[in-house]
């Protein structure tokens, strides 16, 4: 039994030991987040609850229906089974999974919209795309780009949308949104706000390579005043970004920061629109445009 214990404990170690703070989603910093945390405790809380329960039950009938000193001959007497005890052990289950779906389907609308307080109020759009093993940041509102940390401010909805240059990677700030794939030929999207000010750790949740544990980044969130005032001194002060150097970024390996006035999407855009990978109901049009043409041609000859 000792032995067992013993297992498990190091299991249980050697997993936290991979996580940089496996708690950073129980201490949110925004409306998405703490949703987010909202349901993940309601679900441990529920989970606990039914554990409580069987365990209780199981004890019970453990005493109630311990063998007792009989003969060896003994036979109990043969008993139908309950109506109603067959009832009760599948509508509470039923009841169980209708609750936790409810829950899951509403949240998961929440998160994936802009947050309910800011809903009147433009936001500010950030192109997150990654490569190995380097995240570049990039504000077309502002017309600037920076690899390896992203400042936006305070009490104003943020769109991410999320692309890679690379394998598929999982943008994740635990504290102010929940994680999402970047992919190489579509743009996906993460909308959040951030209540407080502070710096908050971003990073990768999926493997992509030797180096993938290197692909950290600092969100930092500021007061209105300080975010414009570090946007300004950025186009003061910063190179532009030309298409050579964007493409040595690409070239795999470990980066620090590095700060840009102009961003890569002059020259690169981002897989959306026409640029996108999947066109499928272009492909759908295409296709009829050629079976009518064809058609067409069959009559004419």
């Amino acid at each position: 039994m000792k032995k067992k214990w013993l297992l498990i404990s190091s299991f249980l170690l050697m997993i936290l030991s991979g996580c940089d703070n496996p708690l950073l989603i129980f201490d949110p910093k925004g409306p998405q987040a703490k949703t987010i945390s909202d349901t993940i405790l309601f679900s441990i809380l529920m989970m606990a609850a039914i554990l409580f329960v069987v365990y209780v039950l199981f004890a019970f009938m453990l005493v109630k229906y311990r063998a007792s000193k009989l003969a060896d001959d003994y036979e109990p007497p043969h008993e139908e089974g309950s109506k109603w005890l067959e009832i009760t052990w599948i509508t509470i289950p039923v009841i169980i999974v209708v609750i936790l779906s409810v829950v899951t389907v509403r949240s998961t609308l929440e998160v994936e919209s802009t947050p309910k307080a800011y809903a009147n109020e433009e936001p500010l759009i950030i192109y997150a795309s990654s490569s190995n093993w380097k995240w570049h940041f990039s504000y077309p509102e502002e017309g600037i780009e920076t690899v390896n940390y992203v400042n936006f401010p305070e009490d104003r909805p943020i769109e991410f949308k999320l692309y890679s240059y690379g394998p598929i990677s999982s943008f994740w700030i635990p504290q102010l949104a929940g994680q999402k794939y970047a992919m190489s030929d579509m743009v996906t999207t993460i909308h959040l706000a951030a209540d407080t000010p502070g710096s908050y750790m971003g990073k990768n949740s999926n493997f992509s390579g030797k180096d993938f544990a290197h692909m950290e980044f600092e969100a930092q969130v500021l007061t209105a005043k300080q975010y414009d005032e570090w946007v300004q001194d950025v186009k003061d002060t910063a190179p532009k970004l030309t298409e050579e150097e964007f493409n040595q970024l690409l070239e795999p390996g470990v980066l620090g920061r590095k700060t840009y006035t102009s961003t890569h999407l002059e020259f690169s855009p981002a897989p959306e629109g026409e640029n996108a990978g999947h066109h499928h109901g272009d492909d759908m049009d295409m296709t009829h445009e050629t079976e009518s043409d064809m058609h067409g041609e069959h009559q004419h000859n």
